[in-house]
C-alpha cells in the first residue's frame, strides 16, 4: 500500500473518532449543566481543556461561557478541531483515496458532511437544547464505524484505519481522566459528595462506559473508575484496550518475515507493558496525574514513531493541529 494511501486512511478515521468524542463530551456535559449550579466557567473549561483545546479557545475568546464553548468545538472554522474541521478533513481525506473505500462508506461521510454543513449555516448552536444535534453526530459516526467494519476488506488499509480510531480513542480517554483529577475537583473537602458522584457518573457516560462499569464494579469510586478506563482489558474504550487494538493492527501489517520489530512497535510495546503490569494502588501513590501526563507523552511517541515508519513521505496537507500541551491555569 502507498504511504499516502496508509496515511489518508489513518486521519480519515482518527477526524471521525475525534468528531464522535467531541459530540459525546458536549451532549453529557449539556445534561450536566442541568443538574449542577449556573456556574458556566466552571461546568465548560474543563470541556475545552479536556480536548487539549484550550490554547486556543483563549486566544480567541475572553470568558467562558456554555453558548462559546458549544460554537468553538461543535461549529469553529477557527479551531481546526472543532467537529465542523473534524468531519470536513475526514472527508477530504476520503476523497483523497475513493478507489480505496466503498460506495458505503464514501455515502455515510458524505452524509456527515452535509449534516455538519447544514448545522452550522443555521447556528444550531444558538437552540436553547443543542442535544439532538450531537446526539446525531455521534450516531453518524457510530454508523460509519459499523459500514467500515462490515464494507471494506481486513486488510493493510482496513488496520491503518483501525490505528487512526484506536490512537484517537486512547488520547481522549486519558485526558477525560486526567482533567477530571486535575482541575474538575480541586477541594478534598467535596470527594465521595453527591457532586463528587455525579462528576464521576458524568464522565464515565461521556465515554460510553456508565453501563459497563456498573455492571463489573457497582459502586462508583474513583480508584474503581480510574482501573476501569485505564486497565480494563475487555472494554472498547480503556487505554489498554485501544492499545492491544494498535499492536493487533501493527503485527498484521508488519513484514513478518524481520527478525525485529519497528520503532513504532517497540514504543507501543513499552507502554503496553508498562499498563499490563501495572497496578492501581501503585498509579495512586505516584499521582494519578503524573501517571497519565507520562501515558499521554508515550501515546504522542507511538504517533510521531508511527508517522516516520509509515506516512513520512505522504501527503501532509491534510494533518491535523498537533496535540497541544495540556494548561490547566
Amino acid at each position: 500500500m502507498l504511504s499516502r494511501v496508509a496515511d489518508h486512511i489513518y486521519w480519515m478515521n482518527r477526524y471521525i473518532e475525534r468528531a464522535e468524542n467531541y459530540a459525546r463530551f458536549m451532549d453529557v456535559n449539556f445534561n450536566l449543566s442541568l443538574d449542577l449550579q449556573p456556574d458556566e466557567a466552571a461546568q465548560w473549561k474543563p470541556l475545552v481543556v479536556t480536548t487539549g483545546d484550550w490554547p486556543i479557545y483563549e486566544r480567541l475568546h475572553k470568558t467562558v461561557d456554555k453558548g462559546k464553548v458549544i460554537h468553538f468545538l461543535g461549529f469553529d472554522a477557527k479551531n481546526g478541531n472543532s467537529i465542523h474541521n473534524c468531519i470536513i478533513n475526514a472527508r477530504e481525506n476520503a476523497r483523497a483515496i475513493r478507489p480505496e473505500i466503498t460506495k458505503e462508506v464514501w455515502e455515510q461521510i458524505n452524509y456527515l458532511y452535509y449534516f455538519v454543513k447544514e448545522g452550522t449555516e443555521k447556528k444550531r448552536w444558538e437552540r436553547n437544547d443543542p442535544r439532538n444535534y450531537f446526539i446525531e453526530i455521534k450516531k453518524g459516526c457510530q454508523m460509519l464505524y459499523g459500514i467500515f467494519d462490515s464494507t471494506i476488506s481486513k486488510s493493510e488499509g482496513w488496520h491503518f484505519g483501525k490505528i487512526g480510531q484506536l490512537m484517537e480513542r486512547a488520547d481522549k480517554t486519558s485526558r477525560v481522566l486526567d482533567v477530571k483529577y486535575h482541575m474538575l475537583l480541586p477541594e478534598s473537602a467535596k470527594i465521595g459528595s453527591p457532586f463528587d458522584l455525579i462528576q464521576w457518573s458524568a464522565l464515565l457516560k461521556s465515554v460510553s462506559a456508565y453501563d459497563m462499569y456498573r455492571k463489573k464494579y457497582g459502586k462508583l469510586t474513583a480508584l474503581g473508575i480510574c482501573e476501569f478506563l485505564i486497565f480494563d482489558k475487555h472494554f472498547p474504550r480503556s487505554i489498554l484496550n485501544c492499545l492491544i487494538g494498535v499492536d493487533r493492527s501493527l503485527m498484521a501489517i508488519a513484514d513478518q518475515e524481520k527478525p525485529y520489530r519497528s520503532k513504532v512497535e517497540k514504543h507501543l510495546g513499552l507502554l503496553r507493558a508498562q499498563l499490563e503490569y501495572s497496578d492501581i494502588n501503585e498509579v495512586f501513590e505516584l499521582g494519578i496525574h503524573e501517571f497519565l501526563d507520562a501515558i499521554q507523552s508515550k501515546l504522542n511517541d507511538v504517533s510521531e514513531s508511527l508517522f516516520k515508519t509509515y506516512f513520512s513521505v505522504a501527503e501532509s496537507y491534510t494533518s491535523p493541529t498537533p496535540l497541544i500541551t495540556k494548561n490547566y491555569q
